[in-house]
């Protein structure tokens, strides 16, 4: 069935998270205290909850979006391209600007979204914080009264699992053992928070997102036994 996909009809995505304020002291009490019960089980007793607060951006409670990449095949006859962009900036203007794109062009029941642990990451998270931010969710993410078979959503990450639903895989794993470029050439996921709150380089945070769109659909490629992306072929507008 992956095979009888269009690839021009998937919208591959990646985002980037950072705790939604800069530092630990900017919570009020009952933030503070909520985050201290949120956390307990991962800290343990290895970390305060201040100290874990570095960590919030995992969380959509705690955390915010500043920057959605996404990725698309727009072939013109014998010519494959893939095409990427992103949205970033306030976090309620990047969100509206990807909710037109899926409005606009990847509204059809044909379009797929797709990203590397999306199912449990990326997609919730979007559409959770687009609740917060007191957005309407568009269709692709409004999964309320929908059957399974009936949720556009493509996840790499479950592709590779083949029904073994404790298996966990990260994109550099994958990347590594399916012999496609390393998109991790830069930072890691550890590192945005102080990248985007210390160096304020949200242009390094852009590369790194996009680099990762590049690497979700160079997965879906290997899946289907077709030949990677050459980087000509990648084109950022």
């Amino acid at each position: 069935m992956l095979h009888k996909i269009n690839l021009e009809h998937i919208l591959f995505l990646d985002i980037e998270t950072v705790p939604e304020h800069p530092s630990y002291d900017q919570l009020d009490a009952d933030e503070k205290a909520l985050w201290e019960q949120k956390t307990t089980y991962q800290r343990k007793d290895e970390f305060t909850a201040e100290e874990f607060y570095d960590r919030a951006g995992i969380w959509a409670e705690f955390g915010k979006i500043i920057c959605i990449s996404v990725g698309y095949f727009a072939d013109k006859g014998d010519v494959r391209n893939f095409r990427t962009t992103s949205f970033y900036g306030e976090e309620t203007h990047l969100l509206q600007e990807f909710r037109t794109l899926l409005e606009t062009h990847f509204s059809r029941p044909h379009h797929l979204l797709c990203a590397h642990n999306g199912k449990e990451f990326d997609f919730p998270y979007i559409a959770r914080r687009m609740i917060i931010n007191g957005m309407t969710l568009p269709f692709k993410l409004n999964l309320f009264g929908k059957k399974p078979w009936e949720i556009a959503h493509l996840d790499t990450l479950e592709l590779w699992k083949f029904g073994d639903y404790k298996h966990y895989t990260s994109l550099k794993l994958m990347t590594k053992v399916l012999g496609i470029p390393s998109p991790k050439d830069d930072i890691d996921g550890s590192q945005v928070r102080n990248v985007f709150y210390e160096e304020n380089n949200i242009d390094r945070i852009i590369v790194y997102c996009e680099k990762d769109v590049i690497a979700v659909a160079q997965i879906l490629l290997r899946l289907r036994n077709e030949d990677l992306l050459m980087d000509d072929e990648v084109l950022h507008v």
